[in-house]
């Protein structure tokens, strides 16, 4: 597996507190997949060997605004989501109160994040890209190949791979840098994304494989 930075940009789905800190809003329900894909250490990975290896990388964020609280209708962790107040910030141009809140970047990935290259996309509102300009930015690069990681395996993330792939992209999903909620009665998402990138993607390396092959 050999990847290289005239062909190929790296994408981090909801690299945010609320998914993948301790003190997340979700933290009871991810957590255990979170520390047992070691994801948080690996996102990071991704991040460093990207930066050293000149890849473009790219955050696909998730914020809620007020005015989005007049939607009329939603599906199951939808509106769990806005039920919990997750992503929710004051405004579209309001950061107050962002630093540190669960809308925020996890620590660990915030110095990649804020270097200056990275291109934050504007945040999508459910789990894919269709309602951002994630393709746009892509497109605009040349650039037909995706690594995709992030949070969360079965929504966000999965959502991404789906849509790029839709839009002429090959994807590779990193398959240790994601994890997903493990719920009594929905189930483990985890476990159901993992199958959807097998019958999906184009690979599904571990994270020391996609690291191993960026050239």
């Amino acid at each position: 597996m050999a990847f290289n930075a005239q062909d190929t940009e790296i994408v981090i789905t909801d690299p945010q507190n609320d998914f993948l800190s301790p003190d997340g809003v979700t933290w009871g329900l991810v957590g255990a997949s979170v520390e047992a894909n070691g994801t948080v250490g690996h996102i990071e990975q991704l991040f460093k060997a990207a930066k050293q290896k000149g890849y473009d990388v790219f955050i696909s964020p998730h914020y809620y605004y007020p005015t989005d609280r007049g939607w009329q209708f939603g599906g199951t962790v939808e509106n769990m989501i806005h039920e919990i107040s997750m992503f929710d910030r004051k405004g579209a141009l309001n950061v107050d109160g962002f630093t540190g809140s669960g809308e925020d970047w996890l620590e660990q990935c915030t110095p990649y994040i804020e270097d200056g290259k990275t291109v934050i996309v504007s945040p999508h509102k459910v789990y894919g890209p269709e309602t951002n300009d994630l393709v746009l930015q892509l497109r605009k690069r040349g650039k037909s190949k995706v690594i995709l990681a992030g949070m969360s395996a079965n929504l966000c993330t999965e959502g991404h791979m789906r849509k790029l792939l839709e839009q002429g992209f090959e994807v590779s999903v990193v398959a240790d840098a994601t994890a997903a909620a493990i719920h009594p009665e929905l189930g483990n998402g985890y476990e159901s994304a993992l199958t959807n990138f097998k019958f999906m993607a184009s690979a599904v390396p571990t994270t020391d494989e996609a690291v191993s092959g960026l050239v």
